[in-house]
């Protein structure tokens, strides 16, 4: 007979585990090919304005399965789909190292975000039914901190790679490693945790205690109505939009914003890349863990989800300022630091808000939120290279990036209420 005082397994952050390392591999995979462009530009004789196609491809593949995914997720489960999912993203990424022209490129790129799409809606929907809600932040924290992480230490690695075994064998080790996580994923996970022999009587509980697990898989049509409609769902997204355009800004801009504006050469430029991703890494480790503990000692989401959101944002529309205002590139550094670490701050953030205010809806609500992200994905890098172009700096660009996220901060503000709108569960 069990005992009451039995102590609970932690396999729940086994689980966290296992979508931190897939995680990782997404983000180094979606980046790899920026660092074999030369390389490949050569070898197939393209021009920037091509390779430019062969880049943007991946987010229209991206587009349509970070909203479809989600569906998905909901109908079928998350341990088939990213199941699925890492197969085919194996697959484009292996095809990537077979390409012969401009066509298989092209084919294997919008493969590889066609895959991709459903991550974080599959990680997010799997936290919903492992973690209970106290430590639904901190475990989603835990997993999209992979993505500063990824971009922090995949420079260096890939560059590596490429200039010891070049790109094709580069893009081949990465089609293999996605390979030797899935046995890891089938063996280590169920969709509901009650169907694991690794997590005890204890754990269960309390897993449960909060929310009690409710994972039928059964897609609703009026899901999606009741998803749109949902003004609390409706500011997470437009924030993380927002987020979404920042994070597309600096990953595509900074490089050349640092090298024209301050003169700087492109050694001291990738070296400057590693700090503002590792100060996002940081602060995003930690915010989730204060968003929890918000929770914990105000039982309100409201103040740990919503308020975070707001700071962030604002605070990160406040450090453009000193960017455009100063002609100094210590200053210049040390606020893109701080507007990309507050920036990233909440990443984890918007997905414990989606999934507080729609839990049996979770893959459907998130996956229409990160198709907002792919949207920022198209906007923020050509709408930038068009103001650069038109205005000859990059001072306008910062400043729409600053107002949005200032926008950001007041819609939020208006808005976003998850303790009066979550969906009622059935």
């Amino acid at each position: 007979m069990p005992s009451s005082t039995q102590t609970a397994s932690r396999f729940r952050w086994w689980i966290v585990f296992l979508l931190f390392v897939i995680t990782v591999f997404n983000y180094i995979d979606r980046s790899a090919i920026a660092y074999a462009v030369p390389d490949i530009s050569r070898q197939f004789h393209l021009t920037p304005a091509t390779m430019g196609v062969i880049l943007g491809v991946f987010g229209l593949g991206y587009f349509v399965t970070t909203l479809l995914g989600g569906v998905a997720i909901d109908r079928w489960g998350t341990r088939i789909i990213l199941l699925i999912a890492s197969l085919v993203w194996s697959t484009a990424i292996g095809s990537t190292a077979l390409a012969f022209g401009t066509l298989s490129l092209l084919a294997a790129r919008a493969g590889l975000g066609l895959a991709e799409g459903p991550n974080f809606s599959a990680a997010s929907k799997a936290l919903a039914e492992w973690l209970p809600v106290t430590e639904r932040a901190t475990a989603l924290a835990g997993v999209i901190v992979a993505v500063p992480v990824a971009l922090a230490i995949g420079g260096p690695l890939l560059t590596a790679l490429l200039s010891v075994a070049g790109w094709r064998l580069m893009f081949g080790v990465l089609s293999l490693l996605v390979l030797a996580w899935i046995p890891f994923w089938l063996w280590l996970f169920r969709d509901r945790p009650a169907a694991s022999p690794h997590v005890n009587a204890a754990e269960m509980r309390l897993i449960a205690d909060t929310e009690r697990a409710q994972t039928d898989h059964r897609f609703r049509r009026r899901d999606i109505a009741l998803v749109l409609s949902n003004r609390t769902l409706a500011a997470n997204t437009f924030a993380f939009f927002v987020f979404g355009y920042s994070l597309f800004f600096f990953m595509n801009w900074l490089p050349s914003f640092l090298e024209t504006h301050y003169h700087l050469s492109i050694r001291t430029v990738g070296l400057f890349s590693f700090l503002p991703w590792s100060v996002a890494a940081v602060l995003l480790f930690a915010c989730g863990p204060f968003s929890d503990y918000l929770l914990r000692r105000t039982g309100r989401l409201r103040v740990a989800r919503s308020y975070l959101l707001i700071v962030s944002q604002l605070g990160a529309a406040l450090a453009v300022i000193p960017v455009v205002i100063s002609g100094n590139s210590t200053i210049a550094i040390l606020f893109i630091s701080l507007a990309v670490g507050l920036n990233m701050s909440t990443n984890a953030v918007y997905f414990a808000a989606g999934v507080d205010v729609a839990r049996q809806q979770a893959g459907t609500a998130l996956g229409i939120m990160d198709a907002g992200l792919a949207i920022a994905a198209f906007v923020a890098p050509s709408l930038t290279g068009y103001v650069v172009s038109l205005t000859g700096s990059f001072t306008a660009a910062f400043w729409l990036m600053g107002a949005l996220s200032l926008c950001s901060a007041v819609i939020v503000t208006l808005f976003h209420r998850p303790d009066e709108d979550r969906l009622p569960e059935t």
